[in-house]
């Protein structure tokens, strides 16, 4: 294994910029020139990404930006003591040591374990006092490399040295200290986070060391990318209580099932380890406190979630799961459409086996559509993706029920979708039934159960009912006035023309500009997607209106940026804008988020003007989509193409001319602005 960090990817008080984007971006080109990456910008972008998952921040003026990324082709560390520090978030103030964590998105268990050490080593503060006293990249190199096990310490000679016998003085001294003090609170842990990579490992050594400190007995299993140990069984049945510190879902939580549990999110275990202790032993000698049921998800960021937000998670998740289906099964039609065109059918039989290869005899290979190969290959495109299509409610309800009650609620889920489905009740049906179907299954596997029947709960005796209470309500007494309803939401978007289907495509166009893949967006664009199902003209005009709308943030940015007032703009938001017209032609909306975070009260208005022309226009217009993605590269799955094309630039060029005269003439930012003729010879 090469060594993880050199000294071309060490800064020594210097300066990197104002703020942490520009910190980040920096060590990300260092990366990049160290030859471990290869463009700095897909490398900042996905680290800025976990950045707004959760700030990474930490007490004691350090941050840890990471990010496992395909950018990165070899592990690598990336250092700047800064001098003056910026805020990365933490409570008590600016960072001057950051650390750039980069990972391979395929990073192999090694390397991952590598990059932990380093984590875990920065809870230490004769670590951190090492890095600000050092006086050169060489200085630091060494301290990084022997913390993360690349390098074996030595001493002033030179002398490479061992702490075995204060290892052992340790041990000592903590089976004197533990046979002193009697019997003491136990108490298991598990720390996770997003990437698995820092903070997961800072946490348990967080929890580990307060532990000590607080005379508990507490054992913790960081479950980080690079795998995990399991806890013993006999050690969790010994414990009084257990600490989730966590911001994803813990793996195997059945484990824990009948535990008092103290839910937090990872970063909590790293700044407040003491407090989730306090907690937990208090919690164990609580008869009403929250206890581990089943499988139930355990992630610290469902527990502390308001009910609104719970519930909009849990209908992301069906839907962030449903579009798989949705995307195959829709671009295999729209494939269809293009080579046999819109009359298509399968005219040689219903059973099947007619479809097979070996008919291929019924077709004139030299012939053109609607008779010929080319016809035939259209045909089982569109009967295959409409056989995916009709996946869609039942995939949406259960893994709305997933989100909710973990993998028990799977298959109460798809059996309410079905029955949505089999009732007309379309993806209301879908979200009713999956709401219903995943509480159900929680609520079954909530009391504690003999240790016998635990196997049978998950697999058996939760689906058995679940599907039954939730399928029953749906066929019985909720399935037709949804379908009802959907009768009547269906008549009244078909039935939109003129006025009313233009405000229909401003608000669209509104929600898709607002947050460039935020909430609002999420909304809309799962509105549209989910309305895919019902397979009518409104919906198809409706995801050509929110695709569309969504791929004018970024083309606007790219045309002000780079064509039409490149001075007004820095050289890294030129490189943005740059990059932002494929990531506008791809219908990523967030290539826009680079200019929005460094300039929100002008870009956020221009992008919404522009949406609100494209949604209107695209409604106005009469445009349609079969492809729930792809931006223009699914051209053939829209109809018609000018109509998209004429929404796309008028947007995309409002967006620009609004972005241009803001930053002309409303509080134009000059320390921002590079001057004219360096801007000219860019």
């Amino acid at each position: 294994m090469s060594h993880t960090i050199t000294p071309t990817l060490v800064a020594l008080d210097e300066d990197l910029g104002a703020d942490k984007a520009a910190v980040i971006r920096a060590l990300a080109a260092r990366v990049v020139a160290e030859g471990r990456a290869t463009d700095a910008d897909a490398l900042f972008a996905d680290a800025w990404a976990r950045e707004q998952k959760d700030e990474t921040g930490l007490p004691g003026g350090i941050a840890i930006p990471h990010a496992k990324s395909p950018a990165v082709t070899e592990p690598a560390l990336a250092f700047a003591r800064l001098k003056p520090g910026v805020d990365f978030g933490a409570d008590d103030g600016p960072a001057d040591l950051v650390f750039l964590i980069a990972a391979p998105a395929d990073a192999a268990e090694a390397h991952l374990a590598v990059l932990s050490k380093l984590a875990r080593s920065l809870m230490q503060d004769d670590f951190t006092s090492s890095l600000r006293a050092a006086r050169t990249p060489d200085d630091v190199v060494h301290i990084v490399r022997v913390a993360i096990g690349e390098e074996e310490p030595t001493d002033a000679a030179g002398t490479a040295v061992t702490d075995a016998s204060t290892e052992a003085t340790d041990e000592a001294t903590d089976e004197a200290t533990a046979e002193a003090s009697g019997p003491r609170p136990r108490i298991v842990a598990v720390t996770a986070c997003a990437t698995g990579i820092a903070h997961t490992f800072m946490a348990a050594d967080a929890l580990t060391a307060a532990g000590e400190k607080t005379g508990v007995d507490l054992a913790v299993e960081p479950q980080g990318s690079s795998g995990y140990k399991a806890l013993p069984d006999d050690v969790i049945a010994a414990a009084d209580a257990v600490i989730f510190a966590v911001d994803v879902d813990v793996r195997e939580p059945q484990r824990f099932a009948g535990k008092p549990v103290v839910r937090a999110s990872v970063k909590a275990g790293i700044e407040r380890p003491e407090t989730l202790i306090h907690d937990a032993v208090a919690a164990a000698s609580d008869p009403h406190a929250e206890r581990v049921t089943g499988e139930a998800a355990a992630s610290g960021e469902a527990a502390t979630e308001s009910g609104g937000a719970r519930i909009k998670r849990i209908l992301l998740t069906g839907v962030s799961y449903m579009i798989p289906f949705v995307a195959g099964g829709g671009l295999l039609i729209a494939i269809g459409f293009l080579l046999g065109g819109y009359g298509i059918a399968l005219g040689h039989g219903d059973d099947g086996v007619s479809n097979a290869v070996y008919t291929l005899q019924h077709y004139a290979i030299w012939n053109l559509p609607p008779e010929g190969l080319v016809y035939y290959l259209g045909a089982i495109a569109f009967q295959v993706g409409g056989i995916s299509m009709g996946f869609l409610v039942p995939a949406l309800a259960g893994y709305i029920a997933f989100a909710i009650a973990d993998r028990p609620g799977i298959a109460p889920g798809f059996v309410a979708g079905s029955v949505a489905v089999f009732m007309n009740a379309g993806f209301i049906g879908g979200l009713v039934g999956g709401l219903i179907a995943g509480y159900v299954a929680y609520l079954i596997g909530k009391p504690a159960v003999p240790r016998w029947l635990r196997g049978l709960m998950p697999v058996v005796i939760i689906p058995l009912l679940a599907s039954a209470v939730a399928g029953g309500l749906m066929l019985l007494i909720l399935g037709a006035p949804i379908a009802w309803l959907m009768t009547q939401l269906s008549g009244f978007l078909n039935g939109l023309t003129g006025a009313g289907a233009i405000g229909l495509g401003i608000i669209l166009g509104l929600m898709m500009c607002f947050d460039l893949g935020g909430p609002v967006n999420k909304t809309a664009y799962a509105f549209a997607v989910a309305g895919l199902a019902a397979q009518t003209p409104a919906s198809f005009h409706i995801m050509a209106a929110v695709m569309c709308a969504g791929m004018v943030p970024p083309l606007g940015m790219a045309l002000a940026s780079t064509v039409l007032y490149r001075r007004g703009f820095t050289v890294v938001e030129r490189e943005n804008g740059a990059a932002a017209w494929l990531l506008g032609l791809s219908f990523i909306s967030e290539g826009a988020i680079p200019f929005a975070a460094a300039d929100p009260l002008r870009v956020i208005p221009a992008n919404l003007v522009g949406g609100a022309v494209t949604g209107a226009l695209c409604l106005g217009l009469g445009v349609a989509s079969r492809a729930p993605h792809g931006g223009i590269f699914v051209f053939f799955a829209i109809d018609p193409i000018w109509g998209f094309l004429l929404a796309l630039l008028a947007g995309t060029v409002v967006t620009a001319l609004v972005l241009v005269g803001l930053k002309r003439f409303v509080g134009r930012r000059v320390a921002e602005v590079e001057p004219v003729a360096a801007a000219v010879a860019a």
